[in-house]
């Protein structure tokens, strides 16, 4: 079981998931972040960091959020990034692309706390 960043994250990239991520798999797109499925541990210390519970156990994705165990697996494929399995976030794995879904979506109210 891996991990799943999914729709609330898009347009907050608050990072702190990625700060505690032991084997850097969280990487970091345009407009949201993205875990890698296979390099993802399934320790889970990004879910109880996410401040906007963006991050999900693939097993206990909501229905409606489904899609984003996708999109995060073809973010790394040759139709985004190419970057295949990079083997850690990095300064050279950072990039303005997303998803073409993540992309197509209305820009998110930004919440401030």
């Amino acid at each position: 079981m891996v991990y799943v960043i999914a729709s609330t994250c898009i347009d907050v990239k608050d990072g702190a998931c990625q700060d505690v991520c032991p084997v850097e798999c969280i990487y970091e797109g345009g407009r949201m972040m993205y875990i890698h499925p296979v390099e993802c541990i399934s320790c889970g210390l990004c879910l109880s960091i996410c401040p906007v519970d963006a991050i999900w156990s693939e097993d206990e994705l909501p229905p409606h959020e489904e899609h984003f165990r996708r999109i995060n697996a073809e973010f790394f494929g040759s139709g985004v990034t190419g970057w295949g399995e990079p083997g850690g976030a990095s300064a050279t794995y950072r990039t303005e692309l997303d998803h073409a879904e993540v992309a197509a979506v209305a820009p998110q109210e930004k919440v401030h706390g």
